[in-house]
C-alpha cells in the first residue's frame, strides 16, 4: 500500500492500472466478501456502512484527520500515496450515488494538493481544514464542522449515513479505509485478502519510531522486533489514546488485523510508571472534550483527577471503581468510552503501580511522555 517514495499520478496508474466502474451493488460485495472494517479506528463493517446510505444525492466525507498523537499512518498514506486515497474517494462516491466530496485533514498537506490539481475526477473533492482537536474528527463534528463551523459532536442519532450533512445521507470514512476501497475494487476480494497487508504506527521505547506496512497476521513482537523495541518493557498501549493497555507476554503473539486499534502501538518506556503515562493521556483527553455532554464535562476532569491522586499517593481506586462504569455508552460520542477502557485497563495491567504509589508516593520510575 505504502510506496517507498511519494506517486504521481503516472507512477500511481503504472503500479495500480486504471479504477474500474463497479456498480453498487458489486463494490458492496466485494468489501464485503474482503471482511473489510473502518480503519479510523472504530472497525464499523464498511460494506453496512456503505449500503445505509441512501444512493442518490449523497455526500462522501473522507477523515484524514488522525487526531491521536500515537498515530500517524494515515498521513504517512497521504503523503506517499494520495491517488490511492482519492480514488477510493471516488469509489465510495459511485457506490453512493454521491454528487459532493470532502477530504478532511487537521493540516495542509501539499501531495494531496499537487494529487488534486493533477486530476480530473467525476466528483470534485474539496480540501477542508478542521481545527486541530481531539474530537474534532469524530464523524458527526465533522458533518457539523462542515455545516456550522463548529467542530462539536452531536449526538449519535440521526447517523450521518441517514441525515448528515445539508440534511442528506452523508458516507464519512477514513482515508485508510478509503484507499482500501481502490484496492478491492481493481483486485477483488480475493485478491485483496491474499496479498493484503496492515499500517501500523509504532511509538514509545523503539529505536526506529514510524510508520510500518505488515502482511495481516503479522504477531507484535514482530513489528515491535522491527522498529527497535526493548525487550525489557513491561507493556504495550495498543489503540492509542483511547485503546488498551496489555502486558508485554500477552501483547506479542497477538496478530495484526485482529482488531481495528492495532494500526497504533506505543510501547512503555522502561523503566517507565504506566500509571504516570496514562495520567497524562487521561488529562488530555478532559481537556479535549466537547464540554457539552456530562460524562465528558464532569466525568472525564474526575477520573483523571483521581489518576493524579494515585500518582500522589492518595487511594482513589474505590471512585475509579464506580465512576469509570457509567462513563461508556452515555456520551454524546464515543471519546468518554476510550478514555474509560484506557483507564480501566491501566488500572489492571499496571496493579503493582498503583501498590507501589499507595505504599511510598512513588513507583520511584519515570515515565516517558506521553
Amino acid at each position: 500500500m505504502l510506496p517507498s517514495r511519494r506517486h504521481n499520478l503516472a507512477a500511481h496508474l503504472t503500479v495500480h492500472g486504471g479504477l474500474p466502474v463497479l456498480s453498487r451493488d458489486a463494490l458492496i460485495r466485494e468489501i464485503d466478501a474482503a471482511g473489510l472494517r473502518g480503519r479510523g479506528g472504530g472497525g464499523f463493517p464498511s460494506a453496512v456502512k456503505l449500503r445505509s446510505v441512501a444512493p442518490g444525492q449523497a455526500i462522501v466525507i473522507a477523515n484524514g484527520c488522525e487526531s491521536d498523537p500515537f498515530s500517524t499512518k494515515d498521513r504517512a498514506l497521504l503523503d506517499l500515496a494520495p491517488h490511492l486515497v482519492l480514488d477510493g474517494i471516488q469509489v465510495a462516491a459511485r457506490a453512493v450515488g454521491a454528487t459532493e466530496a470532502f477530504l478532511c485533514l487537521h493540516e495542509g498537506n501539499r501531495s494531496v494538493l499537487e494529487a488534486l490539481a493533477e486530476r480530473r475526477d467525476a466528483v470534485p473533492v474539496k480540501l477542508i481544514a478542521v481545527p486541530p482537536r481531539y474530537v474534532a474528527s469524530e464523524e458527526t463534528a465533522l458533518v457539523h464542522f462542515l455545516a456550522s463551523g463548529d467542530a462539536r459532536p452531536t449526538g449519535k442519532l440521526p447517523r450521518p449515513t441517514e441525515r448528515g450533512l445539508y440534511g442528506r445521507p452523508t458516507l464519512v470514512q477514513n482515508v485508510e479505509t478509503l484507499a482500501r476501497f481502490a484496492l478491492i475494487s481493481r483486485l477483488g476480494a480475493d485478491r485483496y485478502q491474499a496479498g493484503r497487508t496492515d499500517l501500523v504506527t509504532v511509538t514509545g521505547a523503539v529505536s526506529r519510531p514510524g510508520v510500518l506496512e505488515f502482511p495481516a497476521g503479522t504477531p507484535i513482537s514482530t513489528v515491535l522486533a522491527r522498529a527497535g523495541g526493548s525487550l525489557a518493557s513491561r507493556a504495550v498501549l495498543v489503540g492509542g489514546f483511547g485503546g488498551t493497555w496489555l502486558p508485554r507476554a500477552l501483547a506479542d503473539p497477538v496478530p495484526l488485523g485482529k482488531e481495528p486499534g492495532l494500526s497504533s502501538l506505543h510501547l512503555l518506556p522502561d523503566p517507565g510508571c504506566g500509571l504516570e503515562v496514562t495520567a497524562r493521556i487521561l488529562s488530555r483527553l478532559a481537556a479535549e472534550s466537547a464540554r457539552q455532554c456530562g460524562p465528558c464535562m464532569f466525568g472525564l476532569p474526575a477520573v483523571a483527577g483521581d489518576f493524579a491522586e494515585l500518582l500522589a499517593g492518595r487511594d482513589s481506586t474505590g471512585r475509579l471503581a464506580r465512576r469509570l462504569p457509567v462513563l461508556t455508552g452515555r456520551g454524546a460520542c464515543a471519546h468518554p468510552d476510550g478514555a474509560a477502557r484506557l483507564a480501566a485497563s491501566a488500572l489492571r495491567v499496571f496493579a503493582a503501580d498503583v501498590q507501589a504509589h499507595l505504599t511510598s508516593g512513588s513507583c520511584r520510575v519515570t515515565a516517558g511522555a506521553a
